[in-house]
């Protein structure tokens, strides 16, 4: 009988390597629900490294979700009837006939999320007051113990915050649509990067407020273009992605922070820092909320970092913010689901929280590295350790007509259009989301055909007549 032996390619340890190749394979459907890997001398004699490797190798697939061990029996892919016993299953994202979708912003799958959550859940399921706490109305901002968990949690990412100002929201987009509710009336000017978060722009419109463009480079919003606008038409408040402009990448430099903070304090304006998109401490520079704490709110989610489907995030604001935001949220939705935001606090206090971060970040790193490579011709700019990547076009390329090419050819990508404030003509240039492909090797196939697709010749102008 043939066993599955993986092709190892000698990068990193070899008993992570091996891992990695099963997590390929489950994906690819090489290895189906309910096979059974081979046994562990066999395939440590067919690859030629030791026992032990292979025995961490298997530990670690376990770990990551893909794999179950049965004593005396063998280690099973999970999914299947003949997998071993488990509650968690694991989850795929849908496949749209083949397409490979770099459209939305969606952190990179993994088993871990689903079985995470459903250890989280058995732990409530488990405790009845638990679970007569979360069928019982609470406070609209949250519960002390809540707040003061996903601070501590907070805190551990390097984004130390009062639990005390702390609103416990569900989710980055209901956190920005508070802030302008609360902040904000009718037919009044906030002001955001030229190109910035289509979330922003779409709760602007729902809010009925005037949103304006302030000019962006690579050093993040153009500052002195802000204080002229100050000056002109003075905005109430100014929403800013400080460490990741979306969809640039562009990066707020700590002087224009700085400044920031003075136009604030000067303008008497608000400042919207949006951090959902996350990223490792050592690329993140000071929060604007440390600058100016007395003119700043700070939205944080869990959606980027553990799941989008949670629908839990903060909003940390000032204190005297703190009872107008939470009749704001009682207005809406009276209170946050108590039982996900429990759910959340028992993950982030676990280690599986800290295992998934780091692999995320890992990868997240990895695909960029891989994006780089690939697109090296390109001038492409973005985070290390970003989900995006920015991607300028050639001077004699269209974005509109290249996304039509791409959608043919299986890749789903995003122009620069949904992210333009006002009138603004868009910018030639697409948005790749490198975490949203189901793996490293749907990216490759993906960027591969970007590659292509950007090095064709462009049509001749009468073939457009």
């Amino acid at each position: 009988m043939t066993i599955w032996i993986p092709h190892l390619v000698g990068q990193g340890p070899r008993y992570r390597e091996i891992a990695e190749a099963i997590a390929r394979a489950v994906q690819a459907g090489e290895l189906e629900p309910g096979a059974r890997l081979p046994p562990q001398r066999r395939l440590a004699d067919a690859l030629e490294v030791t026992v032990g490797t292979v025995t961490r190798a298997y530990a670690e697939a376990e770990r990551q979700g893909w794999v179950a061990a049965r004593v005396g029996s063998g280690t099973y892919v999970l999914g299947g009837e003949t997998a071993a016993p488990s509650p968690f299953l694991m989850t795929h994202r849908p496949v749209d006939e083949g397409m490979i979708d770099l459209s939305l912003s969606l952190p990179p799958p993994h088993p871990l999320r689903a079985a995470a959550l459903g250890r989280a859940l058995q732990t409530i399921a488990n405790d009845a007051e638990l679970l007569q706490r979360a069928v019982d109305y609470q406070d609209a901002c949250g519960v002390p113990a809540h707040r003061e968990q996903l601070a501590a949690w907070m805190g551990r990412l390097g984004m130390p915050v009062d639990p005390a100002a702390l609103l416990i929201t569900q989710g980055g987009q209901h956190g920005l649509s508070l802030a302008l509710r609360a902040l904000t009336r009718p037919g009044e000017r906030i002001a955001a990067d030229a190109l910035t978060y289509p979330g922003l722009i779409s709760a602007a419109r729902q809010a009925h407020l005037k949103l304006l463009p302030v000019a962006l480079d690579a050093g993040g919003m153009d500052l002195d273009a802000l204080e002229r606008l100050c000056s002109q038409q003075p905005p109430r408040l100014v929403y800013v992605t400080p460490d990741q402009n979306n969809p640039t990448g562009a990066m707020l430099d700590e002087a224009r922070r700085e400044r920031l903070a003075e136009l604030a304090r000067r303008h008497e304006f608000w400042i919207l820092e949006d951090g959902v998109q996350y990223l490792p401490a050592e690329e993140r520079g000071t929060p604007l909320y440390r600058l100016a704490p007395e003119h700043t709110l700070f939205v944080f989610s869990t959606s980027k970092v553990l799941a989008g489907g949670l629908r839990i995030g903060t909003l940390t604001a000032p204190a005297p913010l703190r009872e107008r935001l939470g009749a704001a949220l009682r207005a809406q939705s009276w209170m946050v689901p108590p039982l996900m935001v429990e759910a959340v606090c028992r993950w982030v206090a676990s280690d599986d929280s800290e295992r998934l971060l780091a692999w995320q970040t890992e990868e997240l790193g990895a695909r960029q590295r891989l994006a780089r490579e690939r697109l090296g011709d390109f001038a492409v700019s973005g985070r290390p350790h970003s989900s995006n990547l920015w991607l300028p076009l050639p001077f004699e390329l269209r974005s509109a007509a290249l996304q039509e090419v791409l959608e043919r050819r299986g890749v789903r990508v995003t122009s620069a259009e949904p992210f333009c404030v006002g009138s603004e003509p868009a910018p030639q240039a697409l948005r790749l989301c490198l975490s949203a492909a189901a793996s490293r090797e749907a990216l490759t196939r993906a960027l591969d055909v970007l590659v292509e697709a950007l090095e064709e010749p462009p049509p001749a102008p009468w073939q457009t007549l």
